[in-house]
């Protein structure tokens, strides 16, 4: 772990720690809350670029970042990562960015590759946010924002073992609000759409070979993600225009919740006593 130069502490918001933070969305996420005063725990896989990211934002903004050089998918890793939440008490907010995706069928896709995304999408944010979550309700405050996909309401689109992990993240978000939003706990699910970042490269489709009018910069993106945090949102869907769309789609979720567990078959199977 390499610390930077720590040049002030005012406006201190205590320290987020951001997964997936050395590019892209999760470097964003380190600029923008860094300029509004937390400090911050990088981790990616890549030390020169943790370190190079680190540096400058210690320059610009004076806050004081450390830096957790950490493959995810690797337990030892993942463990010092779940230490340094659980034991680091000016710990304030977790952002699970880090992630894979699949852009192949799942009979088109290795057995290993599907693997790896469920380590990284589901089984990492889960450990991780189950250190975190403790120790931010023993304080009283904190907050946990997990990026999740628009594919988490359209799983039709791209890999489905994708898709449903990240329909994992937004579910198990909306589960922990049931569970912590009296306890002093924001927790938020951001459905990002098509982002102009490594991700698509890695995925198996550079995003250059998208249409131009799906793909949102990972700044705008991430400034619109904060502005519904700011603004109390449980999910956050930068791209819907119309919030009335996902109320209405999350009114009929819950009108159904009554009916979900019953007695009796529903009539129309036929199903006599």
């Amino acid at each position: 772990m390499t610390t930077s130069t720590n040049n002030g502490n005012k406006g201190n918001k205590g320290t987020a720690l951001i997964t997936g933070a050395s590019s892209g969305i999760g470097a964003v996420y380190a600029d923008r809350l860094a300029r509004r005063g937390y400090d911050l725990i990088l981790v990616a896989r890549d030390h020169r670029k943790l370190s190079a990211v680190a540096a400058d934002l210690a320059a610009k903004t004076g806050r004081k970042i450390d830096i957790i050089a950490a493959d995810l998918g690797v337990a030892a890793d993942l463990k010092t990562v779940e230490q340094r939440l659980r034991g680091d008490a000016g710990i304030s907010m977790l952002v699970n960015n880090a992630g894979l995706g699949a852009t192949k069928t799942l009979i088109d896709s290795g057995v290993e590759e599907l693997d790896a995304l469920i380590s990284i999408n589901v089984q990492a944010l889960t450990r991780l946010t189950h250190a975190a979550a403790p120790a931010l309700v023993a304080r009283g405050h904190g907050s946990i924002i997990n990026i999740a996909s628009m594919v988490a309401l359209s799983p039709e689109i791209l890999n489905g073992v994708y898709a449903a992990s990240k329909s994992y993240v937004m579910v198990l978000t909306q589960s922990l609000h049931h569970e912590l939003k009296d306890k002093g706990i924001q927790v938020q699910a951001v459905l990002p759409g098509a982002i102009g970042t490594p991700f698509w490269d890695r995925a198996g489709v550079p995003v250059s070979h998208l249409p131009e009018s799906i793909v949102m910069t990972a700044d705008d993106l991430v400034d619109a993600a904060l502005a519904g945090f700011d603004q109390g949102e449980l999910v956050t869907i930068p791209s819907l225009p119309d919030v009335a769309q996902w109320e209405k789609f999350n009114d009929a979720r819950l009108a159904m919740g009554p009916n979900l567990s019953l007695t009796k078959p529903a009539a129309r199977y036929g199903v006599k006593a």
